[in-house]
């Protein structure tokens, strides 16, 4: 099911796109902290973003280049502000689409679904994994935090990639090193431990503490706050 972010500060008009977008089979999340957008989005991990210009704090157009730095997720601007300056303004800052409050229900149901469409019908499943603000694109095989890349060998990745898409849960050291024997170098447990804390230490340097953590004898899993 498709995750959708509405980060809306009119808990009247937020709710109704709550209700609306469930009743078309979609996930929606409404941003509960307008302060911290970023976090929010990092958090839930959406498939698209609906996105208000006015907003307390910092306003759309700061968010949707925050959120911009990290992924290529789709944002849809919903604005009272519907005149033609400010939908260029949207779209220079990285916007896919626009829809003018107020808007026809019909019409904003079938711009949310075309841009679902037409980013992950063809292009796969979702290419930007999050877990505490940390971004994995595996289009290109880059990570990044707070906006700084971390630099990522390809066994380093796989390990990343393999332990995200399994959040929440423990792998076992036999799975990840199924996944790193993939890659054309041969990988014992001496070598998955080396590439490990290899890992640990770049997301240590890039300010995300205690991210991998080890459960022994089984394996390692994500973890969810730092220690």
């Amino acid at each position: 099911m498709y995750k959708v972010l509405i980060v809306e500060d009119d808990a009247g008009i937020a709710g109704g796109l709550k209700q609306l977008l469930e009743a078309w089979g979609l996930q929606p999340v409404v941003a509960e902290n307008l302060q911290d957008v970023l976090g929010c989005f990092a958090r839930v991990s959406p498939h698209l973003v609906v996105m208000d210009i006015s907003l307390p704090y910092f306003d759309g157009y700061y968010w949707c280049q925050q959120i911009r730095r990290l992924s290529h997720v789709p944002i849809l601007f919903l604005s009272s502000a519907g005149d033609n300056l400010n939908q260029v303004m949207a779209m220079n800052m990285g916007a896919d689409d626009f829809v003018a409050k107020p808007f026809d229900e019909q019409v904003f149901v079938a711009k949310v679904q075309a841009l679902l469409r037409r980013t992950y019908d063809f292009g796969g499943s979702m290419p930007v994994l999050y877990h505490r603000g940390l971004a994995l694109n595996t289009a290109d095989g880059t990570a990044s935090y707070n906006s700084q890349k971390i630099p990522l060998t390809k066994n380093e990745y796989r390990i990343l990639l393999c332990l995200m898409q399994n959040k929440g849960q423990v792998v076992s050291r036999e799975k990840l090193m199924q996944q790193l024997w993939e890659s054309d170098s041969f990988v014992d447990e001496n070598t998955l431990s080396v590439n490990v804390n290899r890992l640990r230490k770049k997301l240590a340097e890039a300010g995300l503490n205690s991210f991998i953590a080890t459960k022994f004898g089984v394996g390692y899993m994500l973890q969810e706050e730092e220690e």
